[in-house]
């Protein structure tokens, strides 16, 4: 791998462990349980659509590792990681078939349902399901956002970093 490479990755990785200290210091919204805006989801589009999908996966697992053993602890690891798995393969499948907001909000919907499995298989009830709805209204709408923000990103960022990648001077 190129230095040029690594250096992107930890670039991209250093900004999604600052967003995620960031979101984890505002308060939460409407004082529900589990809301979030979802900013570091920026970050894994920007990795998605300009360097590929194990790039994606790799910096969204690594931020979301790192972010359990500096901010959390093994439960929250737990959640995080069902959910960004479940939204990194959801958003691998839809990227090239839907628009980066519509692929962002499918993405947001798909990690709410991965802590809720989490949340299911640790309270052994399947009765939390139906919170599903609360974080399904809010997701949709921080998605949306995020994928617009993500949208702009990407299409200021894609030149830049390709010329980066290529050993130019930007």
């Amino acid at each position: 791998m190129k230095t040029r490479t690594i250096a992107i990755y930890g670039l991209l990785i250093a900004l999604a462990l600052l967003l995620s200290y960031v979101e984890a210091r505002l308060p939460a919204f409407f004082a529900v349980p589990g809301v979030k805006l979802g900013l570091t989801n920026i970050v894994v589009l920007i990795a998605l659509y300009l360097l590929g999908n194990g790039a994606a996966i790799g910096i969204n697992l690594l931020r979301v590792l790192l972010v359990g053993l500096l901010f959390g602890n093994g439960m929250s690891l737990a959640y995080s990681a069902a959910g960004a798995l479940l939204s990194g393969l959801t958003m691998i499948l839809l990227k090239k078939r839907f628009h980066l907001v519509t692929v962002s909000v499918a993405g947001g919907l798909m990690h709410n349902v991965g802590q809720i499995l989490v949340a299911m298989w640790v309270l052994e009830t399947t009765q939390i399901a139906w919170y599903l709805v609360v974080l399904w209204f809010s997701g949709m709408i921080s998605g949306a956002v995020i994928g617009l923000i993500g949208y702009e990103m990407v299409r200021r960022l894609g030149p830049v970093l390709r010329r980066w990648k290529e050993g130019a001077e930007v």
